[in-house]
Order: C-alpha cells, then sequence, then structure tokens
C-alpha cells in the first residue's frame, strides 16, 4: 500500500498539516479530517500503523467541532465510523473523544441528527470497546441524562389514545433515539455500570409532575433489563411495586409506558418475574384493560399480559383462568356488540365502523391474548372453548376489508393455537368448519399481496392443524403445498449501493443497509423474508409430523432446503450489522438443517435407492457448509443434522472423498478450538481486562464447547454406523482428542474428549485397546474428579469397557470398582449436580458385575448395589441396572431374594420408583420382565400381601400400572 512507502508518508504528513493549519479554509480542514477518517478506517487492522499515525485524531476532533457547527455532519459521522471498526484508535485521546461527543450531544442549538450522531459515538464504544469505556465511568454517568433527556422530547397528541394503526416510530425522533442508546450502552457496559449511574434519575423522573417525566423513566426502566438483567433481579420487587402504581396514574401515555415497563420485565426476568408477581401482575393488567376510553391504552395492557402469560408455568396460571376469560370475553363482546347485532346487508358498514372507532387494535391484542392463555392453560382450557370459538370463527368469517387484514391472521392463529391447546377430541367438530375457512383464505392466497400479515399465520395454522389432524391432514396437502412452497422460494433482492443509487431507494420500501465505508452500502430487501422463514419452518413440521405421507413431496423440498444450507454472507457484512435479514437467514439454514433427516426418514417408504439418491444430493452440502458456515448457533445445528443423517444411512452412507473432506474439517474445528482458548487467555492480559470482559469470555467459551460437542455428535454417529472399519480415518484427529483430555484441560473439553474415547469403546470393541496408552490412565482419574460431569463421562467408559471392551482391559475393573464405590458413597453423591455422575457410576458397577464378575468379588457388592438403586435420573442406565436385576431376580441369587425372600418388598419398592419416575416405561422388554417378576410373586397369596402392604400409595399405583400395561 502506498501508505507504507515514503510517499504515503509524505500524503499523510500533509494530511496532518492540513487538518492543523488554522489559517486555511474550514472547508480544506474538514476535507483533510475526512481523508484522514478515511485512512484509519482502510488500514483498521493494521495495529502498528494506525499508532503511528496517532497525531491525526486530534485533527479530526477539531474538524468535527468546526463542521457540525456550520451544518456539516460528514466528520462526525467518519467519527462514529471509527468507533466502530477501530475503537482502539481512539484510545490516546479518548478522553477528548467522549468529552467532545458529550458536549455536541448536549448543545440543543444543533440539529436532532447531529446531536444524536454525537450520542452514537459513546454508544458505539459501549459496544466495540466496552472495557476501554469502562475506564471513563465519568463521562458515560454524564451521558445518561442526556439519553433521559431525549426521551422526554415527545409531543401531545389529541388523537394518541384512539390511534387503531400503530403506525412505525419516528426513527428519526429524539425519544427514540434516546431509548435505543440506553438499551445498547446497557447491554454494552453490563448492569453493574450502568444501573447505579441510572437508577436515581428514573426515581426523579417517576416523581415528576410533567407526565413525559413519568413516561420517559419507565420507557427507560423497559430499555434497560435485558443489560441490567443481574443488577435488577436483586431488586425487582423494588421495581414492580413502584411500576404497578403507574397502570393508575392519570395520563393514559404514562399508563401505556407502565404496561410496556411490565411487558417488558415479563419477557426479560421469565419466569422469576411470573413466580413472583402473578397476582399483582395479573390484577394491574386486567384492570388496565377495562380503560375503554383510551383504546390504546386497553391494547398495550392486552399486549404485556402476552408476555406475560407466554412464560408463565401453567400451574401458575390455572387459577387465574377464571378471572382471565370473563374479562377477555367481556372485551371481546364489548368491542364486537354492534356486529353481533347486525343484519347482513349492513355487516360490512359496520366493520368498517369499527376501523374508525379505534377497537381494531384493541381486538388484535385480545385476540392473542386470547390465544396466549390457550396455549399456556392447555387441555385447562376446554371450558372456555364454546364460549370463544363462536365469535372467533364469525371474525374469520366476516372480517374481510384489507384494513382488517391482522386482525382476521391474529384470528386464525388463535383459532388454530386453542385447537391444539384443547386436543383434537373437543376440537373435531369444529375442525371441518374450521379447514374450510382456512381453505377458502387459501384459494385466495395468490391474490394477496406480498405483504400481507395473514400469510405467516395462515402458514403457521396449518402446521397447527397437521398437528392437531395427524395423519388425516395429508388429504389437505395438494391445497396447502402449492402456496406454501411458493412462499418458501422467494429470493430475496440484493445489491451494491452507491451514495448516489442510496438517495433513490428508501427504507420504507423495505429495503435495509449495511454501510461498507467508501461511499458504498449493501442493501437487502427484507419484504416476504419473515414469510419465507415462517414457510421453511412449516416445510420441517410437515416433514415430522406426516413422515410417510409427506413422501410425495419430498423432492421438491430437499431441492428448496439444501441450497438454504449454504446461504449466507460474508463474515465481515455480518459483523458490520444487526439487521434484521441475517435473523431471517439463520431462520433458513436452521430450518434447511432440521428437513435433512426428516426428510430421508419420509423417503424411506419409497426404497432403498430413492433414498441414497436423496442423501447424495444432500450430503455433498451438508458437509461443505459445516466447512463454511460462519454463525455457531447455525453450524451446531447443521452439525446435530448431519450426525442424525448418519445414523440413519448408517454403514456405506460416506464415501473416501466425504471421508477426507470430513476429516479436514472436523480437525480444523478442534484446531479452532484450541487456538480460540489461547485468544481467550491472551484478552486476560490485555490492558482492558475486567470482569465484564471475563463474563463475555466466558459466553465465547460456551460457544465452542458447544461446537466440541456437536464434532462429538458427528464422531458418535460415525463410530456407530462404521465401527472399527473407521479407526484408520480418525487417527488424524487422535492426538488433537488426546489434548482434550489432559489433566490442565477445561472441564468441558476433558468431559467430551473423554466421550469420544466412551464411544470408541462401544464401538469398536476389542480393537479400542489400541489407544488405551492415551485415555485408560486419564479415564482412571477422572472417576473421582472434581466436575461431575468427567466423572459421568468416566464411569458411563468403565461401564461400556466391561460390556464391550474384551479380555485386555481387566486389570482395569480392579482399580475402577472401589474408585467407583468411594463416589456413590460420598456424602453430597445425590446431589443435583452430582447425581447422574453416581447413577453412572452405579451403573457400571452393574455392568462389571454383569460381564466381569471374575474381576471382583461380586457377592460383597450385591448388597451394597441393591441399597443403591433405583436409577431416576438417567433413563438409559436405569433400563441396564433393570436388567441386570432381573437376571438376578431370574436366577434365584440368594443375596438379591435374601432368606425365604426377605428382601422381596425391597425389590418391589424399587420397582415402583422406578416405574412412578418413568425410569421404565410399560412398552420396552425390561418392564415385562419387571412385570413378570411381580405377577410369580402375585399368586403366593402372603407374600404377595406382605410386599404391598410395605407399598405408599403412589408405589402401589406404579406396581398396577406396570402390570397394566406391560
Amino acid at each position: 500500500e502506498a501508505y507504507d512507502t515514503i510517499p504515503g508518508q509524505t500524503k499523510i504528513t500533509f494530511l496532518l498539516q492540513a487538518i492543523r493549519d488554522a489559517s486555511a479554509a474550514e472547508e480544506i480542514r474538514t476535507l483533510a479530517a475526512r481523508a484522514a477518517a478515511s485512512f484509519i478506517l482502510s488500514n483498521e487492522g493494521n495495529t502498528a500503523l494506525l499508532k503511528h499515525f496517532s497525531d491525526l485524531l486530534p485533527g479530526i476532533l477539531q474538524a468535527v467541532n468546526e463542521s457540525c457547527y456550520r451544518g456539516d455532519d460528514s466528520v462526525l459521522k467518519s467519527l462514529v465510523e471509527i468507533a466502530d471498526t477501530a475503537p482502539k484508535y481512539l484510545r490516546p485521546n479518548l478522553e477528548a473523544t467522549l468529552q467532545l461527543s458529550l458536549k455536541l450531544c448536549a448543545d440543543t442549538n444543533l440539529t436532532n441528527m447531529q446531536r444524536q450522531l454525537a450520542l452514537e459515538v459513546i454508544v458505539t464504544l459501549s459496544e466495540t470497546a466496552a472495557a476501554m469505556l469502562r475506564k471513563h465511568t465519568n463521562i458515560v454517568a454524564q451521558s445518561v441524562p442526556q439519553m433521559l433527556s431525549m426521551m422526554v422530547d415527545l409531543e401531545e397528541d389529541e388523537e394518541w389514545a384512539m390511534a387503531d394503526e400503530l403506525e412505525d416510530d419516528d426513527f428519526d425522533s429524539n425519544a427514540v433515539a434516546g431509548e435505543s442508546a440506553l438499551d445498547r450502552i446497557a447491554c454494552g457496559l453490563g448492569g453493574k455500570i450502568v444501573l447505579p449511574m441510572i437508577k436515581q434519575h428514573i426515581m426523579q423522573m417517576l416523581q415528576n409532575p410533567d407526565w413525559k417525566y413519568r413516561h420517559a423513566g419507565l420507557m427507560a426502566l423497559s430499555a434497560i433489563g435485558e443489560g441490567c438483567h443481574q443488577q435488577m433481579e436483586a431488586i425487582l420487587s423494588e421495581i414492580v411495586s413502584f411500576v404497578l402504581l403507574f397502570c393508575q396514574d392519570p395520563h393514559p401515555r404514562v399508563r401505556y409506558a407502565a404496561c410496556n415497563a411490565i411487558g417488558q420485565m415479563a419477557t426479560d426476568f421469565a419466569p422469576t418475574f411470573q413466580k413472583k408477581f402473578h397476582d399483582k401482575v395479573i390484577s394491574a393488567l386486567l384492570q388496565t384493560m377495562e380503560d375503554q376510553t383510551n383504546p390504546r391504552v386497553q391494547a398495550h395492557a392486552a399486549a404485556a399480559l402476552i408476555n406475560f402469560t407466554e412464560d408463565c408455568p401453567k400451574t401458575l396460571l390455572i387459577p387465574y383462568l377464571d378471572s382471565l376469560v370473563q374479562h377477555l370475553h367481556v372485551i371481546m363482546v364489548a368491542k364486537l356488540q354492534e356486529v353481533h347485532k347486525a343484519n347482513v346487508v349492513r355487516f360490512s358498514l359496520i366493520w368498517v365502523g369499527l376501523i374508525q372507532k379505534g377497537t381494531k387494535l384493541v381486538l388484535e391484542q385480545v385476540v392473542t391474548s386470547i390465544a396466549s392463555v390457550a396455549d399456556t392453560a392447555e387441555e385447562k382450557f376446554v371450558p372456555y372453548y364454546d364460549l370463544f370459538m363462536p365469535s372467533l370463527k364469525h371474525i374469520v368469517e366476516n372480517a374481510v376489508q384489507k384494513e382488517l387484514r391482522l386482525l382476521r391472521g391474529k384470528t386464525i392463529e388463535c383459532i388454530s393455537l386453542i385447537g391444539l391447546a384443547v386436543g383434537k377430541e373437543k376440537f373435531m367438530p369444529d375442525a371441518s368448519a374450521v379447514m374450510q375457512l382456512l381453505l377458502k383464505t387459501q384459494t385466495d392466497f395468490n391474490d394477496l399481496e406480498d405483504d400481507d400479515p395473514q400469510i405467516s399465520y395462515m402458514i403457521s395454522a396449518w402446521a397447527r392443524m397437521c398437528k392437531i389432524l395427524g395423519k388425516e391432514f395429508q388429504q389437505y396437502l395438494p391445497v396447502v403445498m402449492g402456496p406454501l412452497m411458493k412462499t418458501a422460494s422467494i429470493k430475496p433482492e440484493v445489491a451494491l449501493l452507491d451514495t448516489q443509487d442510496m438517495e433513490n431507494m428508501s427504507e420504507d420500501d423495505g429495503w435495509e443497509f449495511v454501510n461498507l465505508g467508501d461511499q458504498q452500502s449493501f442493501g437487502i430487501k427484507t419484504a416476504g423474508l419473515e414469510e419465507k422463514a415462517t414457510a421453511c419452518q412449516m416445510l420441517v413440521c410437515y416433514a415430522k409430523e406426516l413422515k410417510e405421507g409427506f413422501v410425495e413431496y419430498t423432492e421438491q423440498v430437499v431441492k428448496l432446503m439444501v441450497p438454504l444450507l449454504k446461504f449466507y454472507f460474508h463474515d465481515d457484512i455480518l459483523h458490520e450489522t444487526k439487521m434484521t435479514y441475517f435473523q431471517y437467514i439463520m431462520q433458513f439454514n436452521v430450518a434447511a438443517a432440521e428437513s435433512m433427516p426428516l426428510l430421508l426418514e419420509c423417503a424411506r417408504v419409497r426404497g432403498p435407492e430413492y433414498l441414497t439418491q436423496m442423501w447424495h444430493f444432500m450430503c455433498d452440502a451438508l458437509i461443505k457448509s459445516i466447512g463454511t458456515e460462519p454463525d455457531s448457533d447455525v453450524l451446531s445445528e447443521i452439525m446435530h443434522s448431519f450426525a442424525k443423517c448418519i445414523e440413519l444411512m448408517g454403514d456405506g452412507c460416506l464415501n473416501n472423498e466425504h471421508f477426507e473432506e470430513l476429516g479436514g474439517i472436523l480437525k480444523g474445528k478442534l484446531e479452532e478450538h484450541f487456538k480460540n482458548q489461547e485468544v481467550r487467555q491472551a484478552k486476560r492480559q490485555d490492558e482492558d481486562y475486567d470482569e465484564q470482559v471475563e463474563e463475555t469470555l466466558q459466553d465465547e467459551d460456551e460457544n465452542d464447547v458447544y461446537i466440541l460437542t456437536k464434532v462429538s455428535d458427528i464422531l458418535h454417529s460415525i463410530f456407530s454406523s462404521y465401527r472399527e472399519k473407521v479407526l484408520p480415518w480418525f487417527e488424524q484427529l487422535l492426538q488433537l482428542i488426546v489434548n482434550l483430555i489432559c489433566p490442565h484441560r477445561p472441564w468441558a473439553d476433558r468431559q467430551w474428549g473423554l466421550c469420544i474415547f466412551d464411544d470408541i469403546v462401544e464401538h469398536c470393541s476389542p480393537l479400542s485397546f489400541k489407544y488405551a496408552e492415551y485415555f485408560l490412565r486419564p479415564m482412571m482419574q477422572s472417576l473421582c474428579d472434581t466436575s461431575p460431569e468427567v466423572r459421568q463421562a468416566a464411569a458411563y467408559g468403565v461401564g461400556v469397557m466391561a460390556q464391550f471392551g474384551g479380555e485386555n482391559y481387566r486389570p482395569a475393573f480392579t482399580e475402577a470398582v472401589p474408585l467407583l464405590v468411594g463416589v456413590i458413597q460420598s456424602a453430597d453423591s445425590r446431589a443435583k449436580e452430582n447425581v447422574n455422575a453416581t447413577e453412572n457410576c452405579i451403573s457400571a458397577v452393574a455392568k462389571v458385575m454383569k460381564y466381569r464378575p471374575e474381576c471382583i468379588n461380586v457377592n460383597e457388592i450385591l448388597p451394597h448395589w441393591l441399597s443403591w438403586l433405583p436409577l431416576n435420573e438417567d433413563k438409559e442406565e436405569a433400563v441396564h441396572t433393570f436388567n441386570y436385576l432381573c437376571d438376578l431376580i431370574e436366577s434365584n441369587n440368594p443375596i438379591v431374594l435374601g432368606p425365604d425372600n426377605t428382601n422381596l418388598p425391597k425389590i418391589f419398592s424399587i420397582i415402583a420408583d422406578g416405574v412412578a419416575n418413568e425410569s421404565i416405561k410399560g412398552e420396552d422388554g425390561c418392564s415385562k420382565r419387571l412385570a413378570n417378576v411381580i405377577r410369580q410373586v402375585q399368586v403366593s397369596g402372603g407374600l404377595w400381601t406382605q410386599c404391598v402392604s410395605a407399598l405408599n400409595e403412589t408405589q402401589q399405583k406404579a406396581i398396577q400400572d406396570l402390570l397394566n400395561s406391560a
């Protein structure tokens, strides 16, 4: 690059002189500052170069100040870009940068846009250089009142309370900018910093006689909930008590803000919020919903109720069902009463009248509230079904005007959710009529506009109807699938635009933009993408519910879904934006991944040739996506899907090329795992390291570990399918897996490393001993590890060694069993965090006794082992232990049965507890064996009475259930 040469140095020196030259025209200094900023942005990755040219920054800051007061915000925009892209460049002059930003933000003589841009510098730094900014909390504290003062910048609007169409907020307004800034800075810096700064300001605002301040204070509480989660949770009782008072505030917009705060807290603090405050919150919201004179407030109270009920535990909601249903029904009837009185001739006119009266918004929210309550209450909603269903069907039949599309869509959603909640038996009498309503709408589907909200509601409703009707839904597929595939096939419009192009395009037209620098932006048209995402998810639903009944559509669906696996953008663009568009991309990717194993299951009925062709179409794309997908959440889904596909297809599903490519990718993932840990360790030595940075690093570590679990899933599926044949291929990964189980590695690495070796032992039988030199000693040491997850993996490994490992492992059991017994008998072995590890230890002891009895004194251990039963948490290991118990009973083992069968009451108690805890289920072979044991005792008269009388009522019922089902 020219800047690394002497001429380049000369040009930068010239820029520096131009910026500093007080005699030069201000426009010249502005242009020089913009050029300097462009240079910084172009070299943001070259730390040494930027440090060398740190002298440019004071001139840029001076140019920002001068140009703003001339009405030119171009240099200020460049400063925002530097804060976003090269924040550490600002470090030497961070205090000056923040002071300037604060000064400009506070100056009401500047335009709103300039003030918001100045605030944006501080807010952006809270996201891109949070640790650096936390060292300047004094200035951050001064910025908080500026955000709050922006939030007070509201106008009186006489029509506000009756507004029926919620127009998009004015995103250029100070109120919206202030609220957004508060939300972002709380998330960026964390609640430990932000809450103490803002708490007193909010309390003062809430006591202000001016409604605008009370409104802003409540909206501020809503905004900081996510970022200040931990700190607010500690004082939640105080906050909630205070907020609820404002549900009775004399000003409707304050009541609205109170509902907003309640709804936001119900989401941010779920389910703690619901568990602690259900009585007060439900009462306050129902009372606020009675505000007939202010539909906007009434509707927002209903919206808050939706948030509350969505995350409310069912048991907490049930006692309020009568009251909730009564209020919702009264409001719905009140809004529909004119319609109910109308005759057919006047009907459409009255619906138009409702639009004008300001009731549509209330109806939309009430209908959604009913749906949410039903969704949570499930079968407990059955008694209220007949109260609502006629009115809801009435709305769908008659709310046909364009203005009522959203209401109709929400009502369709409500009907389908109620149907799903109450179940097939209750819903079936209405199912035919509802299906006809949906079919009629579906027939008109082609006439719907792309942005018609009914589309996504219709698509979701069909999927719920599929769940309700099961196989009976198959008859409707010819009607449903055409429009569904059309929606799922929507192709997004993207464009690379320069500044001039941007002037001709607007976000109002459904475009979103990412600034790429150099006067270029990346534009994406988002219209229809939410519907596309929903449609893809519904295709997954149909495949899951209908299985072989969906086979006719598998070919067209797989051709749609496979390309979506590769549907992503370069990482640089992903990092540049939080656009909703990329959320849709992730949904496409995830739906495509989820569909792959489901489509294979559907296709099985067509025979192996068709199934193999479909798998070949998927396989390459899945493997390539694992190697290239940039988002860890999507990547984990693709890896999980790939593992399930291998399990379904089995031995022979991967050819040599697949193995070669997959081996390289998995090796890369493991190497990346270790490299990321080193990077995080280096960040802990950085001068900006603090406890908030550590929280971020812990989050990153959790993401990496989750990917490691998916590497383990893939290897598990390969070992279970290919067994020892795959060991030569595995050896390219061996040393990396060995590194995972080194004693100094984090516990999660050791856990998953051991799990991989467990799979080798389990599926590769005696040949696994070839690798014992790498894992056997770490596995023995891990039996007493401080981490229960590591203990569990090691104990499972001992169990599969006994069951599958062969003769070479025999010496290990003499060492392992005393260690296992020690873990089981430790004082806290049954504590919640330890119980799974303990149960795996109990199961491992059983497997050693069963498969390697010559290695230990079985008669000495058996009485202890019996006292450890049953296993209640690990259902898979519970089956192993119960089967071994059956072996012992059926062979009349004297230690287990006791003299004169005196242990049988204890055995009955163990079996009863296992059934009651669903550790064993009626349909499996183990249950049949246990039931036969009980039946043999049942015919013995006195012994049966003795065994049953020792059981409590729950245990007796469990025994009877077992006899009835097995």
